[in-house]
């Protein structure tokens, strides 16, 4: 972190200084046109430099099934029938993105398994149609390497936990065609109620993977045993501060503090519903949840092709330096600020790569089926 805090903040010489007389005192200056500065143009260069080191690494997109209703499309042209395409994700910044595999309620079964399967082909046959700015990754290796080749990297996931037709072998399945992250939520092993024996026994095998939990939407019970019986960091993919706006999918304060506590990632998603209506409010759930959290706990998750309202200046893709610019005046340093958009996600990705290859060393692949333990 300290190195982190030296490359973002250098220290300027005192001799460096250049002694301008201010033609507008009181006023921002700026010494190149003589002209009085705008501090809302001058924060806004500043959060384009900042992302163009540290971009966004997006917590969800709902782009997989918005685009299953288009008969054609051209993400790298650009698409004004989604929220999300190359270009507006370029002037946002954004250098890597889950992309949501999740399904229309009531799915469950083999139609929910088949279901995720055609949007895991669909999401393979987008990225190879559009190689000049998107590739699909992995591991934080490959996201790094993807970022600098100028593309986008695509994670998929999360999916819904119906995905795995309680059978931990089609986990294992999912997770050979790429999926990275699955949301506990709305089965019988991850309700209300809490885990299951058989949903800790899915968890576990996550871990062995190396398949993030998701716990956006799931019962506090379940988050609080998924905490306890995780061995790897988790995702809240979708969740704002509850104290600031009483949506169901955002958490309490004293589950805010147990995700910090384990260093899991609560990451705030851009939309009208869970935050509010202006960029304003964003930053107040951002402001919140890296204080009762703390700052390596937290993260951005666009939600955009999702179906819903966005905040004001938040529209699309391409906004996000609008959100780092407020977060520059709020005087956030620029060094959380990284952390926010890309080095918290990177954190989660390798501590799970890591708990995965300890794991396979001493666990093989569970065969455990849910008659058996939830019978």
């Amino acid at each position: 972190m300290a190195d982190l805090r030296d490359d973002l903040e250098p220290g300027t010489a005192v001799d460096e200084l250049d002694e301008l007389a201010d033609p507008f005192p009181g006023k921002p200056y700026d010494s190149v046109t003589g002209s009085e500065a705008n501090p809302d143009e001058d924060l806004l260069a500043r959060a384009h430099a900042l992302l163009a080191a540290h971009p966004v690494a997006d917590g969800y997109s709902g782009l997989p099934w918005a685009l299953r209703r288009l008969p054609w499309f051209d993400l790298e042209l650009g698409e004004s029938a989604v929220d999300t395409d190359v270009p507006r994700m370029r002037e946002g910044h954004v250098g890597a993105l889950f992309w949501a595999l999740h399904l229309p309620d009531g799915l469950a079964g083999d139609r929910a398994v088949g279901a995720t399967l055609e949007q895991l082909d669909l999401v393979k046959t987008v990225v190879r149609g559009h190689a000049e700015g998107l590739r699909l990754a992995e591991t934080p290796g490959q996201i790094t390497d993807v970022r600098h080749s100028g593309r986008v990297a695509v994670l998929p996931g999360p999916a819904g936990a119906a995905a795995l037709g309680d059978s931990l072998g089609i986990l294992r399945s999912l997770h050979g065609l790429g999926l990275r992250a699955l949301t506990l939520s709305g089965v019988s092993w991850a309700s209300e109620a809490g885990l299951t024996r058989f949903g800790e026994e899915v968890l576990r095998e996550m871990n062995r993977l190396g398949v993030l939990a998701d716990l956006s939407g799931a019962s506090e019970d379940t988050l609080r045993r998924a905490l306890a019986v995780s061995k790897a960091p988790v995702l809240c993919a979708r969740s704002a501060a509850r104290a600031l706006r009483p949506h169901p999918a955002n958490l309490p304060d004293d589950l805010l503090a147990e995700l910090g506590a384990v260093g899991g990632l609560c990451m705030v998603p851009l939309t009208a519903e869970q935050t509010g209506p202006s960029v304003r409010d964003v930053a107040d759930h951002l402001d919140h949840v890296r204080q009762v959290a703390g700052p390596q706990c937290v993260g951005l998750s666009g939600t955009y092709d999702a179906g819903t309202a966005h905040p004001q200046d938040l529209s699309d893709a391409s906004c996000y330096p609008h959100l780092v610019a407020e977060l520059l005046r709020r005087g956030w340093p620029e060094a959380e600020i990284a952390l926010l958009t890309w080095g918290n996600v990177q954190r989660v990705l390798r501590e799970a790569d890591f708990t995965a290859r300890e794991a396979q060393r001493r666990r093989a692949p569970s065969t455990m089926k849910i008659a058996e333990l939830d019978g």
